[in-house]
């Protein structure tokens, strides 16, 4: 029977309160010499739609859950076929009707039925749970032990005097929905469950009810100050510093401090009647001090990342394999800092950063941007009856997180608007802890906060902002920014506004990782490094939160908003990570590890020569050995070690490289000198020989350091001949009306002719405005998606074949007056093509250059120019000039959302082959953009998924491009720079194609 509410009492999980019968949060720790039990593994577990299907008999220790299911714990439901996951971002995918939620609430019962170990000692036992989504109500051997909510924090219940020997009956309900929903709006999956460690632990009498390790570091006389507070009291000691102290008892001694750079960890022991807890210390000091963010006395550049927890299969449920692979990458690709984005972490990553050095923001389980969407009417940060829960989420991820030396900083959450609970949880923090700085973006007054936070804010606001005169009254660059509209109101306390300006400033979440991109990092770095104030950022995010799934034949993808039949969803913008769902680093990683290196590598003033600058912000550069090369068209030629002094963080020095002029006889070509820093040793994260820093400049070969098409001397240009339905113009065949090239030499061709248009990236679709130049909107009301091309005249002119066109959308006037003049010399067959924009244009151009369709068999590419992965006007760091390799198919960037992708920047020369190595060769004059796909930009555009992209049996699609408009940020941020935007004018770029049959030489 279903047991009927009070009207008078709402059930627990509309409760506004944070739960109950739970025992007071305390620190985390891994281990002790004290027994503890995991009880994760299989489950018997029932599910029903709504939160009032069944009555309570489950939890009764004799129920026969024989017909029950089983589910794995850890692990969300709706993973393994019960209900849905669900995607939004802002929006709650309830009504908004705080405290209450649906009646359709899904809601899993769990059973689990366990034996103590035959040497489980007597005494006192906890239940621990690590994290359950959204909220859950406990019995344990028939005996209700309370009720909890705050997903992402753990709660603990005692139960030792209810334990048995055989037959312990642990019973559960979990409800999706609860009034803790409202506090958990943070852009990810809905995934309800209990999805991390559930552990039963023994506390002998005696043992360590609670600790807080004070390890703090003196930079100036290199002395670290160690004092453990403990209940019960006992003793710590630390035997490679000699010491053995009573709890509460402090100790300065010379210590090496643990930084990011240098995670320093001393191995200690707290020692009471009752319990023995291994300790890693690390010894560091966070201060504000004149208006920076230092760490043991230094400013510290924040490369960071902010991270969800996420794997494609297991959802939010993640191993420890995993969470150590995501570590490992961000220390290889340079990413110094982490912002728990938005809620505390599993506890065991904590431990990771401290072993292998990141900083870490610790963000509050606590985010109500959905009521953004009604004015932030009813927001729960500012109505007093929520206060308890907001306090109880603060003091739990405080109490369990404040032994890392890692968590540098306390953020009381994220897009929450403002309110007096954020103010409660500021002050609970600063007496609890008053040695970390405490953040929050969402408040523009920082009245409650130690750093000035914001999310997205352009490059021209950030340079504001590092000058401190962020309050002039509108932006550089005309646009509304969100402190401007803040000042315009005439609420701000000129004190705050005063205040606010003193703080040290960080882009909590910027450079948003969605799709192609994100562009623009370069030049955030730079206003970064150029100002003291602004401490670097956070790259919005880690890793695509896309959820396997099966197609109706089998084939796997990766799923979505949308794709799981959600009423309410945000589509592919919870795919917006730097990392592909299956771990693989996108090329937005690559790019950003280049932009954030700590070395800087770059040409020096004299040919031959080298500056090389130390970014660290701890340590000197005594961990990186240092080498250089010399290529001539991609080919290595010389190279060697090269001595780099141990430079101290920002030092620079100058050096002069160790190689001889080329000679005469060398290769033709051009010459680049590139000097990489890897690391000397093995380290935690990396072996000795990881790349860590490079740099690349042209080495001065003179004149003529080009050849063109390998370098053969040039016979006498060949003259067109009319032959009826073509033309012939030496290897190449037109065809007369159009002029269109449809042969050269023995392959059969389409094209070449002028393309504008792209699939629309994230950013092309982005938060902007529709009516800004950039917006793939307005490129499409505009009609750059459906070009048509008009034939006004093929003309015969001396040893020219010229074609005239008008290239134009239906529906408008303007249009692009497109010129091709042909010419060919012995094998070599020349293109120039001269646009010139007619009409008013009102938008930019996605690309410009020409599509060419070649035969399907020439599937291998090589080029020299910019690799080896793609790269755009603004997203080009990481392209180095080489000479690269792929297959067709390896070009392609595998986006969940399929869009533009897999361009490659300065290409010189371009080849593709077939098996035999015949196939097509393409010079630039100078360089262009070069792109192969088996399918064309439109059915790129049509496509939902990967799998949605059927490839041509007969043709590989060539793009040749000579600009191309970059990607910006736009998905969620700002646009394109207005030095990367493509913008109609007139313009001429020259290419020149032949056929070959083998590898030409360098």
């Amino acid at each position: 029977m279903t047991v009927p509410q009070d009207a008078a009492r709402p059930p627990f999980h509309e409760d506004v309160s944070p739960g109950t019968g739970g025992l007071p949060p305390r620190a985390w720790y891994p281990s002790s010499d004290a027994r503890r039990l995991s009880l994760n593994g299989s489950w018997r577990f029932r599910f029903a739609p709504t939160a009032t299907t069944w009555d309570e008999a489950f939890v009764r220790p004799d129920h026969d859950d024989s017909a029950w299911d089983t589910l794995p714990v850890p692990s969300h439901w709706c993973l393994h076929g019960y209900g849905a996951p669900a995607y939004t971002n802002v929006r709650y995918p309830f009504p908004l009707d705080p405290p209450r939620v649906p009646t359709e609430n899904p809601t899993g019962d769990h059973r689990l039925v366990f034996d103590l170990p035959g040497d489980w000692p007597d005494g006192a036992a906890v239940l621990r749970f690590d994290g359950v989504e959204s909220c859950a109500r406990v019995w344990f051997n028939g005996q209700e032990l309370g009720s909890f909510k705050g997903s992402r924090l753990p709660h603990e219940f005692a139960v030792g005097d209810l334990l048995r020997d055989r037959g312990n009956v642990l019973a559960v309900r979990v409800h999706q929905w609860s009034s803790g929903s409202y506090l958990e709006d943070q852009d990810m999956w809905w995934l309800p469950g209990i999805f991390r460690d559930v552990t039963l632990l023994h506390r002998p009498h005696g043992s360590v009810a609670d600790f807080f390790v004070h390890a703090s570091y003196d930079h100036r006389r290199g002395h670290g100050t160690l004092r453990v507070d403990c209940s019960p009291a006992g003793r710590v000691t630390v035997p490679e510093l000699g010491l053995d102290l009573a709890t509460g008892e402090p100790a300065t001694v010379p210590v090496r401090p643990w930084s990011a750079e240098e995670p320093r960890l001393y191995d200690a022991e707290l020692s009471t009647g009752g319990e023995r807890i291994p300790l890693r210390l690390g010894f560091r000091t966070v201060r504000v001090e004149d208006g920076v963010l230092r760490v043991n006395g230094r400013r510290v550049l924040f490369r960071g990342v902010n991270r969800h927890e996420f794997h494609p299969r297991t959802g939010r449920a993640l191993d420890a394999d995993t969470m150590r692979r995501d570590l490992l990458l961000m220390k290889q690709h340079n990413i110094n800092a982490v912002r728990t984005s938005h809620y505390p972490p599993h506890p065991a990553f904590l431990d990771l950063c401290d072993e292998l050095g990141l900083w870490v923001i610790d963000e509050c389980d606590l985010e109500t941007h959905g009521f953004a969407t009604v004015g932030w009417r009813g927001n729960p940060v500012d109505d007093d009856r929520w206060t308890p829960a907001l306090l109880d989420r603060a003091e739990r991820m405080v109490e369990r997180d404040k032994n890392h030396p890692c968590v540098i900083m306390w953020s009381l959450g994220n897009e929450c608007g403002t309110g007096r609970g954020l103010t409660a949880m500021s002050a609970w923090i600063r007496r609890r802890d008053p040695d970390r700085p405490i953040h929050y973006e969402g408040d523009l007054s920082s009245a409650d906060v130690d750093v000035y936070s914001r999310m997205y804010a352009s490059h021209a606001e950030v340079e504001r902002i590092g000058l401190r005169v962020e309050d002039q009254p509108v932006a550089p660059d005309g646009t509304s920014a969100p402190l401007d509209a803040w000042l315009a109101t005439g609420t701000a306390d000129p004190e705050l506004v005063a205040r606010r300006r003193t703080l040290p400033f960080i882009q909590c979440e910027y450079g948003h990782a969605m799709g192609n991109g994100p562009g623009g990092l370069s030049e955030y770095q730079r206003l970064f490094e150029a100002h003291e104030r602004c401490q670097g950022g956070f790259v919005w995010e880690w890793i695509d939160h896309g959820l396997v799934r099966r197609a109706a034949d089998g084939t796997p993808f990766y799923a979505y908003g949308g794709d799981f039949g959600e009423e309410v969803h945000d589509g592919n913008f919870v795919c917006d990570g730097l990392l592909f769902p299956d771990r693989t680093p996108s090329p937005a990683l690559l790019e950003y590890r280049k932009v954030i290196q700590p070395v800087r590598i770059v040409g020096g003033p004299e040919p031959g020569t080298v500056r090389v600058t130390n970014l660290h912000d701890m340590v000197d550069l005594s961990h990186l050995s240092f080498s250089w090369s010399r290529e001539v068209e991609g080919a290595a030629v010389d190279g060697g070690p090269l001595a780099v002094p141990p430079l101290a963080p920002g030092e620079s020095a100058g050096l002069t490289l160790p190689a001889a002029p080329l000679s005469a006889s060398a290769p033709p070509g051009e010459a680049w000198w590139t000097v990489r820093a890897v690391l000397a040793s093995d380290t935690a994260w990396a072996p000795a020989g990881h790349l860590v820093a490079w740099g690349q400049f042209p080495a001065d070969r003179g004149p003529g350091r080009r050849a063109l098409a390998g370098g053969r001397a040039a016979p006498a240009a060949a003259v067109p001949r009319d032959r009826g339905s073509v033309v012939v113009l030496g290897p190449a065949t037109f065809d007369t009306a159009s002029g269109t090239l449809v042969r050269l030499g023995s392959l059969d061709l389409t094209g070449p002719r002028l393309d504008v248009w792209r699939a629309p990236t994230d950013n092309d679709e982005g938060a902007a405005s529709p009516s800004e130049p950039c917006h793939a909107l307005l490129w499409r009301q505009v009609g750059l998606h459906r070009m048509q091309h008009r034939v006004d005249a093929v003309t015969l002119r001396g040893r020219e074949l010229v074609v005239r066109s008008r290239v134009a959308p239906a529906a408008t006037d303007v249009a692009l007056r497109t010129t091709y003049r042909w010419t060919a010399t012995g094998e070599l067959l020349r293109l120039t093509v001269r646009v010139d924009p007619e009409g008013q244009w009102p938008c930019t151009l996605p690309r410009l250059g020409v599509r060419l369709g070649v035969p399907a068999a020439l599937d291998a590419a090589t080029w020299f120019g910019g690799g080896p992965e793609e790269a755009y006007p603004d997203s080009r760091e990481a392209a180095a000039v080489g000479r690269w390799e792929r297959s067709v198919d390896a070009l392609q960037t595998p986006y969940v959302r399929p869009q533009e992708n897999g361009a490659r920047i300065d290409v010189r020369w371009a080849r593709l082959s077939d098996a035999e190595g015949n196939g097509l060769r393409v010079d630039g004059e100078p360089t262009f953009w070069f792109t192969a796909r088996r399918w064309t930009s439109e059915h790129l555009d049509a496509a939902r998924h990967p799998l949605d992209l059927v490839p041509s049996r007969d043709t590989v699609w060539v793009n040749l491009d000579h600009a191309m408009h970059g990607v910006g940020s736009a998905s969620c941020g700002p646009g394109v720079l207005p030095e990367h935007q493509l913008r109609p004018e007139p313009v001429e770029f020259t290419l020149t194609f032949r056929t070959v049959s083998a590898e030409p030489p360098l």
